[in-house]
């Protein structure tokens, strides 16, 4: 059945994909859309309903032959929290300081800086020139840092009021949320005919239309089989409270990332709260079975295991010791899809032609590709928040260009092979994926309701 305006259209998920693709549904003017999820906006297990993310003009990627198609959906992206009235006022241009602090991290992070091509890039390597980013605050020692600066192209977004934001321009254009459980929780997809006609949620009702759209996150395995395409990834955020009076002191200092140790951010305007994450290739919740299968069952938790907080504690010793003894504000488990290239994976099903999957986030953000070698960092998703959306309707449309499509298309024969328990190129921590089976021992941190619109 051809695709018309006014076909009926669900998607499955509000989170950062899902509101994109319901913006640019509505600002294609399709008339019948409807967004199902079982949280009200932003959801709580959302990786997007979040108060920083970082956000560049690079793009991902190692392999010489991807990196033009990288470089345009990463110049799409930043184009649009530049220009979009709708996430323009959410982005901050403070810049970017990425570093590493071991011979295998710094070998990764390949500094090599040419200050005649580039000139709002700056090399560093030594501790007073990390502190004079911002001497007010930055009074570690970085022992062993070494990195370089990004002056400008680089900051950060508030990566809830731009979720939200995107979501109420849908509704103005007129897309229909239905959020909360049991009316926007979906249970199972309705599978007819070797294709899928709509969803069914948890209050029994039946969802019926032309085209379903998956853009359900880290859940999107609960409802279809992947063949091993995906596997949830966890990763892990604090949040530390400062005083009215301190505030000033931080604003506007630059995003500091260690590849292997974290990163952190500014405080927010709105509570003064500076977020921290500790770098490291992730967590999953795999409960492998007797027949061989594995499950990996994404969970909502607003605390971090106490091996996190260690590791944030660590990170601000060497940077903002003032802060390595605060209480945290807030803490909570932020999960990804990684896929076994951690490409996305955008297209319609090969045997459901009526389903469109917007999948596979992949903990994927920024690569920095100039004159210097490439580095891979976790900086999630989210930051393709004002396009990501523009191709998945593009899948919708069936005119993905086929350069890109062959990138981010249906492909199990990849991950047929995958480990499970692949970094995927990722450091910190231990330098493995670690298991929440593992852990056993959680912060107690006071608990916060961030669902809300």
């Amino acid at each position: 059945m051809a695709v018309t305006k006014s076909s009926s259209i669900l998607v499955i998920g509000a989170g950062t994909w899902g509101a994109s693709t319901a913006l640019h549904l509505a600002r294609r003017g399709y008339t019948n859309v409807t967004v199902l999820d079982p949280y009200p906006v932003p959801s709580a297990i959302s990786a997007g309903n979040d108060v920083n993310k970082i956000i560049s003009s690079g793009q991902y990627s190692n392999r010489k032959d991807e990196i033009e198609i990288n470089e345009i959906l990463a110049e799409k992206a930043f184009h649009g929290w530049k220009n979009d009235p709708i996430f323009k006022p959410y982005y901050h241009d403070t810049g970017l300081l990425m570093s590493a602090s071991t011979p295998a991290g710094l070998d990764r992070l390949g500094v090599r800086v040419r200050p005649d091509e580039e000139p709002d890039v700056v090399e560093i390597s030594e501790p007073e020139q990390f502190r004079q980013l911002a001497p007010q605050v930055l009074k570690g020692d970085f022992p062993g840092w070494k990195g370089y600066h990004i002056r400008s192209g680089a900051g950060w977004a508030h990566a809830r009021n731009a979720l939200v934001a995107a979501v109420r321009e849908a509704q103005r254009l007129g897309v229909k949320f239905v959020t909360g459980s049991p009316e926007g929780k979906v249970i199972t997809l309705i599978f007819e005919n070797n294709d899928v006609k709509g969803a069914v949620t948890a209050d029994g009702k039946i969802w019926r239309a032309e085209q379903t759209i998956l853009c359900a996150g880290a859940t999107s395995g609960q409802f279809l089989d992947f063949k091993k395409q995906l596997r949830p990834t966890a990763w892990t955020l604090v949040h530390i409270q400062l005083e009215p009076e301190e505030r000033a002191l931080y604003k506007n200092i630059p995003v500091i990332f260690n590849i292997e140790k974290g990163f952190f951010f500014e405080p927010d305007e709105e509570r003064g709260e500076i977020k921290i994450c500790d770098e490291h290739p992730g967590y999953t919740n795999i409960t492998e079975l007797s027949d061989g299968d594995v499950r990996n069952i994404p969970f909502e938790k607003t605390q971090v295991p106490l091996e996190s907080e260690a590791r944030v504690r660590a990170l601000l010793s060497e940077t903002l010791p003032q802060l390595a003894d605060r209480p945290f504000s807030f803490a909570r488990i932020c999960w990804c899809a990684d896929t076994a290239n951690r490409e996305f994976l955008i297209d319609r099903h090969p045997e459901h032609p009526s389903l469109i999957l917007g999948c596979g986030a992949s903990g994927r953000g920024m690569q920095i590709q100039t004159y210097w070698l490439h580095i891979l960092t976790r900086l999630v998703g989210f930051k393709y928040l004002p396009s990501i959306g523009d191709i998945i309707v593009d899948a919708l449309e069936d005119k993905i260009p086929e350069k890109i499509h062959g990138l981010i298309r249906w492909n199990p024969e990849l991950a047929s092979k995958r480990n499970w328990r692949d970094t995927l190129g990722r450091f910190g921590g231990p330098n493995k994926v670690m298991d929440f089976h593992d852990v056993k021992e959680w912060t107690n941190v006071k608990q916060r309701d961030i669902s809300k619109l």
